[in-house]
This record gives C-alpha cells, structure tokens and sequence, in this order.
C-alpha cells in the first residue's frame, strides 16, 4: 500500500503527537505516512477538497467533511484552557464585539466558529495566518484579532488586551472542555481505517512516554517560538483527551456540532460523528 498522506499543522503540540508515527517509531506493517505540515485553514480547505489521507482539521470545518472522512479519537486538540481569544489594543466591551472589524485565522477554523456563536452580529472578518493577526491588530490594520495557539501566551508582548476568552465562555456555558482540532481519515480507507486510529493513538502514548524523543522535531518546526513557550503549548494542548477523546469529549463535540447547526453555521450532521463501523 502507497504511504497515506498525513497533514497536520507545524505546532508544537502536532509535531510532539506525530513524531514517532512520522519517524516509523510506532506504526502498523504495511502502513506507512507521508506528512504534509501547513497551517490549520490551509489543511481545512485540502481536506475539504479531499486532498488528504488523513489530516487535523478544525471541528469548525468537520460538518463539511463529513460525507468523506471519519472522525477519529485519538490525536486531536481537546481541553480546557486552551480557547481562542479575543485580543485588541485597548479594552472593549464585549456588547460591541460586532461592531469590530475581526482578524480571523480561517472561515473554517473552531475558533470563527465560537466566535459565530458568542457574537452573531459579527460583520467585519478579515481571514489571514495566525501568525499575522497580532502584528496586524498592533499596527491598526484591523481593530481586533481572533487568536490561536501560542498565540495565547505572547499577546502581551504586541501591546493587546483581551476582551473576551472564548474557551472560558463555551466552559461556563456548558460545562465541558472545548473541542479546538479533530483527527479525520477518508471514508474510502475502510478497514484500515481502524490501523490509522490505532497508530496515531499509539504515537500520542510514545510522545507523552518519552517527551525528549521529540524535542528536536518538535523545534525545527517551532519558528520563532522560545524553549518556554514550546513546553507551555504542548502542555496545554496535549492531554488525555489527545489519547482518546472519551465520553466528556463526545458531549462537548457533539454539543458544539448542535449549536452550531442550530444556528445555520453548518450543515447538520447525520447520525453519530464517532461511529466506526469499518464500512465505506
């Protein structure tokens, strides 16, 4: 069998997940990954366009893919903490939110999703990189920026305040962790698909394992990120719920997914994202 491709993003905590599935530490014979790094809009819209073998995307984006790939439990961003935020350069009210022009790091992103969700008469969204939102709400180019990964510890230094931290919210409004990143495989894998979920899951146990294996992959990959914030990223976005999203992480997706069509920003799923019955 050809490798399959394999996306994912180059933060830290993806690259500490999938290092020693990418490295053939952990795998399953005959089984074998081809990765591709890129940002998280950049993998929604390939996985979207079925571009991808397997691939994290946002939950934001999986009602849209859900007609070609299966959702997986292992290996995703699931947690509390770890929400988006929303940033400027001085303290607004949360009440006019809509009334900003909004940095966001991809339509498809959870984060745009929750967004969506706490402030629907947002009207003004600029989509860039994340990396570029910061800069870009200091320099005045947008009055406020929606941010994500690392992000959530350095916004300090650009001179921005938070208005209003979005995982705090969905939290308080539901009582479960925020589901942030899923892990999809396409539909036509069949069977195999069960290898994928088994090999991904069995590189999230050797990485937290041996965090040390990684270190170097995990840094080449980290840009301009310090040592101290490396460790805080995969520490925050990597957890139990990366190893098995289990029963509290089922509610919280399927809660987001609800709301979500509830509200007419996605198409509403049809039976159960989780079930796997090895069919195609």
């Amino acid at each position: 069998m050809k490798p399959l491709t394999l996306g994912f993003s180059p933060c830290p905590n993806d690259t500490f997940i999938f290092h020693a599935l990418v490295h053939g530490i952990v795998g399953v014979p005959d089984l074998a990954f081809e990765p591709t790094l890129a940002d998280v809009e950049t993998l929604n819209l390939a996985a979207a366009a079925a571009e991808l073998d397997v691939a994290k995307v946002s939950y934001g984006a999986l009602p849209f893919l859900l007609d070609r790939y299966r959702l997986l439990r292992s290996g995703g961003a699931l947690g509390r903490g770890c929400g988006p935020l929303l940033v400027a350069l001085r303290p607004t009210r949360s009440d006019a939110i809509g009334e900003l022009s909004i940095a966001i790091p991809g339509r498809l992103t959870t984060a745009n999703l929750l967004l969506r969700l706490f402030e629907p008469r947002v009207a003004e969204t600029v989509t860039m990189e994340y990396d570029r939102i910061m800069p870009a709400v200091a320099a005045g180019e947008v009055d406020a920026g929606l941010i994500i990964h690392e992000s959530r510890f350095t916004y300090p230094q650009h001179g921005l305040v938070k208005i209003v931290d979005l995982g705090q919210w969905w939290e308080e409004a539901t009582g479960s962790p925020i589901p942030l990143g899923a892990i999809v495989a396409r539909r036509s894998l069949g069977e195999r698909t069960s290898d994928v979920e088994g090999a991904i899951r069995a590189s999230v146990e050797r990485a937290l394992a041996d965090p040390s294996a990684s270190a170097g992959y995990v840094r080449r990959h980290a840009q301009e990120m310090s040592d101290e914030v490396t460790r805080q990223h995969i520490d925050l976005y990597v957890n139990e719920f990366s190893i098995d999203v289990g029963d509290a992480g089922e509610r919280s997706v399927k809660e987001l997914l609800s709301r979500a069509s509830a509200a007419g920003l996605v198409p509403a799923a049809s039976g159960d994202p989780f079930q796997f019955d090895g069919s195609t």
